[in-house]
């Protein structure tokens, strides 16, 4: 009798789980840089014109999965969605505390000729070629990687030049369970690593 109990309650774990739906969790994407930048100013001038980021990536719904061993997989959402917005959103906030005003740019063909035309000193725009979280579950643990690529391009023009940098860190960890709030602190960490970096030395 005890075994067609355990034969039953498993049969309805199974069930339960193949009726689950996928669930989305919102990730507040948020640079918060570690070190001020006293020589941006001088770098890129007091006025930075923002071309509209292009999110490159072939899925730009999610920016994350978790699988687990059994049931369905849930997924990451950037907050504020999409994910450009939420970038963007948070440098522009940053670039303000640091004295750098920001100016919406509609487009720019990415010349060093096409400087002089513009209204401000430096000119910036970002290809979003990866921003990825994968989790899978294995036994009593999981593993995640977490893989984030960006080409930036920023025009100078006082330098007339364009200096691009193509950036890409990507962080592994092994924890018991993948819970979202660990996924968003990992990515923030990676963009305050990226952003650091490139405010200290854009060029």
């Amino acid at each position: 009798m005890k075994a067609y109990r355990w034969v039953i309650i498993l049969f309805l774990c199974f069930f339960i789980l193949g009726c689950a739906k996928a669930r989305t969790y919102s990730l507040y994407l948020r640079y918060q840089p570690s070190r001020d930048f006293p020589s941006l100013q001088q770098k890129i001038g007091s006025t930075l014109g923002i071309v509209p980021f292009r999110d490159e990536r072939p899925d730009t719904l999610y920016i994350g999965i978790h699988t687990p061993i059994q049931g369905v997989s849930s997924y990451f959402k950037s907050d504020p969605f999409p994910l450009e917005r939420a970038i963007m959103k948070s440098l522009t906030e940053v670039l303000s505390l640091q004295g750098v005003k920001t100016v919406p740019i509609s487009s720019w063909d990415g010349r060093p000729e096409s400087l002089k035309a513009m209204e401000t000193d430096s000119i910036l725009m970002i290809e979003i070629k990866k921003f990825w979280t994968e989790g899978r579950a294995v036994y009593f643990k999981t593993n995640a990687k977490t893989s984030i690529h960006f080409v930036m391009h920023l025009g100078v023009k006082k330098e007339g030049k364009v200096f691009t940098k193509n950036v890409t860190v990507e962080k592994e960890m092994t924890v018991l369970r993948l819970a979202p709030e660990k996924v968003e602190q990992t990515i923030n960490e990676i963009l305050t690593e990226i952003f650091d970096s490139f405010f200290t030395d854009p060029y």
